[in-house]
């Protein structure tokens, strides 16, 4: 399949969007979108947009940065990125054109490892 990868990098995790920490919002939007997975990665440091440094402190976890990756097709991806320019808040994000897919088996599938036959139901 093909879609996009979107990673959302948010400065400090203490700012609120609609009474929700910003990353809890950013996934909610996802959901909203259809959107079934997301990654959320503490970052131990980083600089922000206005040149801010950002570290991830015993007393100062509030501050660490954290990004919010994302792969889906494009439709909902944008649907995403309209809902996040909605909310107001101010975030820096990279979306690049990407191949997905998944390997392996699903057991909801039915199928038998060993020999990759349809098992009876």
């Amino acid at each position: 399949m093909r879609g996009s990868q979107l990673t959302v990098y948010v400065a400090n995790q203490s700012h609120r969007v609609r009474h929700m920490p910003v990353v809890e919002w950013i996934l909610d939007e996802a959901r909203r979108a259809s959107i079934q997975g997301a990654t959320v990665v503490e970052i131990a440091e980083g600089v922000d947009v206005n040149g801010k440094y950002h570290a991830a402190r015993f007393f100062e976890l509030a501050e660490q940065s954290v990004a919010v990756t994302i792969v889906a097709g494009d439709d909902p991806v944008d649907q995403l990125l309209a809902r996040l320019h909605e909310g107001g808040i101010r975030l820096f994000y990279t979306r690049g054109a990407i191949e997905y897919d998944t390997l392996g088996m699903n057991e909801a599938d039915g199928a038998d490892e060993a020999d990759g036959r349809r098992r009876a139901t």
